[in-house]
């Protein structure tokens, strides 16, 4: 078509011959364009800004004030220019940190996408390709391509999986704390190792079903779970049944009443007793709860166990 020009990128040293000299010189008078492309509003406040022994190419300040910093890379990325764009950013406090480059490495930009998932929801990181382009025989100007740049979904998936593995760890400390104690009232559980999950069980002496500590963010549990036939469930609900039979005899000898829960539309079926004695958010009643729950157990057992070994 008459009018249109065919888009050429060159080797950026044919622009910008030498980087300091040139490329950063050049972007400290050109912001805007840069700015434009990430739509962020950037300020150039100093370039070679000192920082220790190293230099930020360019120190900016964005809309709201906040420091942003620019590391220029006219060549392949490595990993000391990743150092160095984390280096500036904590020690400059700066919310932003931009890294240019003409050649992206995949393994570098996995890291900047990391950063930007698993660092708190104010600070950011861009990788951004920069090319020489021309249309025909115009002038050469840089081109920019973001590669990578915050995102909130990707955030709030890092704080997540944050969360996960901050209630992961707690779990294992409560078990931790939960078995030690249990191990001076009774050698129930002790060959059980505490866990990242909700629940540790033991064997109840038939094959599916067990006896189980729970825990939830605000409660605790100890329970009866029934799973014995895995195929159609019929006969967790018989084994239910014939124990709620006894129900009356049962909660005597527990010392207390108990949650019959035959989970009708589940193929399992439990018998629990809930203790509302805080939960894993409440640190602070751990050994409280630990002790309820453990007592609990005991008596669960005692309760439960021999009449299990007469249905069959």
């Amino acid at each position: 078509m008459n009018g249109v020009g065919q888009l050429e990128v060159v080797n950026i040293r044919k622009a910008f011959p030498n980087e300091a000299m040139h490329f950063t010189k050049w972007l400290e008078t050109n912001i805007e364009t840069l700015s434009e492309r990430l739509k962020i509003q950037l300020t150039v406040e100093q370039r070679e800004h000192s920082v220790g022994d190293f230099s930020v190419d360019l120190l900016c300040e964005d809309g709201s004030g906040a420091l942003v910093i620019i590391e220029n890379q006219l060549e392949k990325t490595n990993h000391d220019h990743l150092g160095k764009l984390l280096t500036y950013l904590v020690n400059r406090n700066a919310n932003t940190a931009i890294w240019i480059t003409t050649e992206p490495r995949s393994e570098h930009q996995k890291v900047i996408d990391w950063l930007n998932q698993y660092t708190p929801t104010d600070i950011s990181f861009y990788l951004v390709r920069v090319e020489a382009v021309r249309i025909d025989e115009s002038r050469l100007a840089p081109l920019f391509t973001i590669l990578a740049g915050p995102d909130r979904q990707a955030k709030e998936l890092g704080d997540q999986k944050k969360e996960w593995a901050d209630r992961h760890y707690k779990r294992q400390e409560f078990w931790t704390m939960l078995l030690e104690r249990l191990g001076k009232k009774s050698v129930i559980f002790s060959s059980i190792s505490p866990g990242k999950e909700n629940w540790i069980g033991t064997g109840a002496g038939k094959s599916g079903v067990t006896f189980n500590f729970v825990i939830n963010k605000d409660w605790g549990a100890a329970e009866l779970y029934i799973d014995h036939d895995r195929k159609t469930g019929v006969k967790n609900k018989e084994i239910f049944d014939k124990l709620h039979a006894q129900k009356n005899t049962i909660e005597e000898e527990f010392g207390d009443s108990l949650d019959w829960d035959r989970l009708e539309e589940r193929r399992a079926s439990r018998i629990r007793k809930k203790i509302n004695l805080g939960g894993l958010s409440n640190q602070e009643q751990w050994a409280e709860l630990q002790e309820a729950m453990i007592d609990a157990m005991i008596n669960l057992i005692k309760a439960l166990k021999p009449r299990l070994s007469k249905i069959r």
